[in-house]
């Protein structure tokens, strides 16, 4: 559904000047492109509304899109999607960097308020996000037991089809994994929200939620948000090669999910629900 954008604006070229030890001297580098893009939303007959405007890396918009929308509660099945389109916009109105989601039913606007009160992660409304997560996810599956072995060989089968931070040393990254470490799908962005985003689209347009047999691996650390999207996806591990967040852990003990931090140099952190982590292989 994504139509194919010029890798030129995932990546973009920049002169540095590079310092080490007593040397300096300029060379040509590369960096991450980050770029703002609206999600708009409309139903039959409707002018669609803004719902957000994310900070990402080009590429997979359509999977961001529709992943957002189910993160934030705002669609619930595949057949809700009727088309993801760019707007048609002069190309000083930023074309492809506003995205449309036509629906198959009337879409109400107002719900935009408690979605995103919803989301917060601040420490004011923490347990009111906690709160609402619980209402809008019962809980994960009981999903896969998953070897220690497993686990352990994430970050390098995650590294590895890291295409663009190969290119610049500038992106988080997600990973869809099954039960035996097979990998599903990577996205990469600036945002590692947003690499969590385009998976769960990537998994709604092609019919597979919820993801109750798979486990979610990101680039650096568990927040609330990460284990938010995480649930209403169905994912029943999550995995990090950095700490969860004290939300995160609060989150995923309630909702069943199982939480690994620091998943490095063949170790790890399992923090709720270890019954999923098989230790003996």
């Amino acid at each position: 559904m994504d139509p194919a954008i010029p890798l030129r604006r995932n990546v973009t070229a920049a002169r540095v000047t590079t310092v080490r030890a007593e040397e300096r001297f300029e060379r040509a580098d590369r960096l991450a492109a980050e770029e703002p893009m609206e999600i708009r939303v409309g139903g039959p007959g409707q002018e669609p509304a803004s719902v957000a405007v994310t900070m990402r890396t080009p590429g997979n918009d359509f999977e961001l899109s529709t992943g957002f929308l189910w993160t934030e509660g705002l669609i619930h099945a595949r057949d809700d999607v009727v088309s993801v389109a760019y707007c048609d916009l002069p190309p000083a109105e930023q074309r492809y960097n506003v995205v449309t989601v036509r629906l198959s039913r009337t879409f109400d606007p107002t719900s935009l308020q408690r979605n995103f009160y919803a989301t917060s992660s601040c420490g004011v409304c923490g347990k009111a996000s906690l709160d609402q997560v619980k209402v809008e996810c019962a809980g994960v599956g009981p999903g896969p037991v998953v070897a220690r072995s497993a686990i352990t060989g994430l970050p390098a089968t995650l590294r590895e089809a890291q295409r663009i931070f190969e290119q610049t040393g500038g992106l988080h990254a997600a990973g869809l994994f099954d039960g035996g470490g097979g990998v599903a799908a990577v996205r990469e962005d600036v945002g590692r929200h947003n690499a969590v985003d385009k998976l769960v689209g990537w998994a709604l347009m092609r019919g597979e939620l919820p993801l109750a047999n798979s486990m979610l691996m990101v680039s650096g650390r568990v927040s609330f948000e990460i284990v938010q999207k995480a649930a209403l996806a169905g994912v029943p591990i999550v995995c990090a090669v950095s700490a969860p967040s004290s939300l995160a852990v609060e989150a995923a003990d309630d909702l069943g999910m199982t939480v690994v931090g620091f998943v490095r140099d063949g170790g790890f952190n399992v923090y709720t629900h270890p019954e999923r982590v098989d230790l003996a292989v």
